[in-house]
């Protein structure tokens, strides 16, 4: 990093460093994540006021990105990605009205999603095998409900249950869980649960009404308190405002411990959904904001996986790169993304050669309760498994 920086020097008399210019704010801040990379004894950032996320969104773009990089650099293997893939499981007629989500019951007059049942098991055990020759380490799974219904459980255990079989992490969005609901996936052996945020809080009510801001972030807490690792992320692009961007970042720091897995999606806009209808007409988020929000997400989350998630198969391949030098380093395989479109993978396997990234490997963890055969009488217990 330090040849990348000395590529081009800086007119000397023209200072550079935002915080040394005279109408810098808070320029002590600024300076303890200081953009130089090849400092090796900077003052490490472990939580971030409102104020301080809000100058890290507004940094020069180069300077956020090469600070981003270098605090991804200090928690995971550089040029290391993981790679996922998402199956609908249950597509369509959800009844919650969300509204840039062509799923929801409320928009089905005017999206014309056809609804489907829940997939059989096999088609979905195939649909793992397929993912998991093509590289994908994780596999993830959602269902078009509001919440899981008694009957459901058995069925999503059971696919918790043979995927991990088949040496991949798992995945699942079904909708808000309760605690019971929310052990039994973890007893299972399910790695992560998916339920974004979406937006601020003050945003919310702009984007759903049928379920609330608090009522998410139960589900989040029943999540983190079964020991299943957390997946929650926002929709960038649905006409909030940067100050909801940043108070979306302050809600994750909120938690009492930062979502494990971050997906950071920008929207793809589907005609017939209030929304996507709303965004077509008065156009589209700019990519470097995006690019930004994901560069802010890695510094303030540094630990956590950032996913490029919806509207990445519009990128192009510097922009995609550029996303990458933000922190991002977990992506989605696969032509389709529930029910929007997603990058090729032949184009991703060209693109991660070009970029030198190598794919992470599965580490799938071990299920709470385990069959237990007895070989003297062959009579078959369940073990529940220490945390």
């Amino acid at each position: 990093m330090a040849g990348l920086l000395s590529i081009s020097e800086p007119d000397a008399t023209q200072p550079t460093d935002l915080a040394t210019q005279p109408d810098a704010t808070n320029s002590d801040f600024l300076a303890s994540i200081a953009t130089d990379a090849t400092q090796t004894d900077n003052k490490v950032v472990t939580t971030y006021s409102r104020e301080e996320i809000a100058q890290l969104f507004d940094l020069p773009l180069m300077d956020l990105l090469l600070q981003a990089q270098t605090i991804h650099r200090k928690h995971f293997t550089a040029n290391e990605v993981q790679i996922s893939t998402l199956l609908s499981i249950k597509t369509g007629n959800c009844p919650e009205d969300c509204g840039y989500c062509s799923q929801s019951g409320h928009h089905r007059d005017t999206t014309k999603l056809q609804a489907e049942k829940r997939i059989e098991v096999d088609k979905v055990i195939a649909a793992a095998k397929r993912a998991k020759n093509s590289g994908s380490s994780r596999f993830c799974m959602g269902a078009a409900w509001k919440h899981p219904s008694a009957k459901d459980m058995p069925y999503v255990v059971e696919l918790i249950k043979e995927v991990k079989a088949l040496g991949l992490e798992t995945c699942m969005t079904l909708g808000m869980l309760d605690t019971n609901q929310a052990t039994q996936l973890a007893d299972a052996g399910l790695d992560y649960y998916n339920h974004n945020l979406d937006t601020s809080r003050s945003y919310y009510e702009q984007v759903v009404s049928t379920r609330s801001y608090d009522e998410r972030l139960d589900t989040i807490e029943n999540v983190r308190n079964s020991g299943i690792n957390v997946c929650s992320g926002n929709i960038v692009g649905m006409g909030e405002s940067r100050d909801d961007r940043i108070d979306w970042v302050l809600e994750l720091l909120k938690m009492p411990k930062a979502p494990e897995s971050i997906p950071v999606n920008l929207l793809v806009p589907i005609a017939g959904t209030p929304i996507g209808d709303k965004v077509l007409a008065e156009g589209q988020l700019s990519v470097l904001e995006w690019i930004r929000t994901i560069a802010v997400a890695r510094i303030c989350c540094p630990t956590s996986y950032v996913r490029l998630s919806a509207g990445r198969e519009s990128l192009s391949d510097s922009e995609q790169a550029l996303a990458f030098m933000a922190g991002a380093n977990s992506f989605f395989y696969g032509d389709k993304l529930l029910t929007t479109g997603n990058a090729s993978q032949s184009g991703d396997d060209r693109l991660m050669r070009e970029l030198g990234l190598t794919k992470q490997f599965a580490a799938p963890r071990a299920p709470k309760v385990l069959p237990v055969m007895d070989a003297m009488n062959g009579h078959q217990t369940q073990v529940v498994l220490a945390d």
